[in-house]
């Protein structure tokens, strides 16, 4: 068994762990009975509002991908969003987040785009992402004066987010810094490794941008404020009145759980946020449960019945879109 193959298996079963851990974790002390009960009890109408909320997220994303690609490259909206939610599909089905790869070899592949390169959009796309979120969790806290394990949590996310948009800084001007004369002479020595590395360059170059990257969190902050209302519609369906700045901690805090390496779809990791910060506002396990599955069962068949319509549609193999396109490369 090669290396890669065994590290592959390694973080995907970390991934699976995780996830049964933090099911075990949820579960002890929740009625599961009644959580089924609320369930069954939603309103319907409440529940179409999650539904459209969570569209225009991802709708909303789609365009924030296809800012950051067209430095690169300029694909249609429609094509792109396909391409992402076959992506959002994977991480489903996938451990550790692995849709990402899957979006960028898609993409790539079928618009004669470098798949390194679009690999290096997502990684700015995740950065921003990672941000936005932190600042809106940050701000919630500091208005409902949260303390505890959710605020320690965000202090973290915010050192994180830090790091990573430092981490992408260094990465841009890389080639400037001392040392790096050295660096590019011993990476010369292989040229299929220097190609790559300027590929991936190429890609997070867009965020050395500064219209495209204004682009990138003015649509992250919109495509966010759905998901709060998402959570705060899901809350009315199954009971419980929510706050502005409880919806949008909860938002927030629940989708950087996600961040952490885990089983497909992200289960365990989401609810375990959700049911955590739903206590520091004095909600019982049960609803909390109950309105962490319907967000997350409403995104997860959102993201899944549309990648698999991308994929009926256009195949996993390169079609008509891409033909008479330049090879992607790697």
């Amino acid at each position: 068994m090669s290396r890669g193959r065994l590290q592959g298996i390694l973080r995907g079963g970390l991934g699976v762990l995780v996830s049964v851990v933090s099911l075990v974790v949820v579960l002890h002390g929740v009625d599961l009975a009644r959580t089924w009960s609320t369930l069954l009890a939603a309103v319907p109408a409440w529940v179409a509002l999650t539904l459209v909320a969570l569209s225009g997220d991802l709708l909303l994303r789609g365009l924030r991908w296809q800012r950051l690609v067209a430095p690169i490259r300029r694909v249609p909206y429609g094509r792109l969003l396909g391409y992402m939610l076959v992506g959002y599909f994977a991480n489903n089905v996938l451990p550790a987040r692995l849709g990402e790869l899957v979006r960028s070899h898609y993409l790539g592949d079928r618009e004669g785009v470098s798949r390194t390169s679009t690999l290096g959009t997502v990684v700015v796309e995740r950065v921003v992402d990672t941000g936005v979120l932190v600042a809106i969790a940050a701000l919630a806290i500091l208005v409902l004066h949260v303390r505890g394990i959710v605020a320690s949590a965000v202090a973290v996310g915010l050192a994180l987010a830090a790091l990573l948009a430092l981490a992408l800084v260094l990465a841009i001007v890389a080639h400037r810094l001392p040392g790096a004369d050295r660096a590019r002479m011993m990476i010369g020595r292989w040229p299929r490794g220097r190609e790559l590395v300027r590929k991936l360059r190429g890609g997070l170059a867009v965020a050395a941008r500064p219209r495209t990257m204004a682009e990138a969190i003015a649509l992250s902050c919109l495509a966010w404020a759905c998901t709060v209302v998402g959570f705060a519609a899901a809350g009315q369906a199954v009971g419980i009145q929510l706050t502005t700045g409880e919806a949008a901690l909860l938002a927030a805090g629940t989708n950087l759980a996600t961040a952490i390496p885990s089983g497909p779809g992200y289960l365990g990791t989401f609810e375990l946020a959700a049911v955590r910060i739903a206590a520091a506002f004095g909600i019982g396990g049960d609803p909390a449960l109950a309105l962490a599955l319907l967000v997350h069962a409403a995104s997860l068949v959102l993201t899944s019945a549309g990648g698999a319509l991308v994929l009926v549609r256009l195949g996993w193999r390169r079609g008509p879109a891409a033909l008479g396109e330049a090879s992607p490369g790697e």
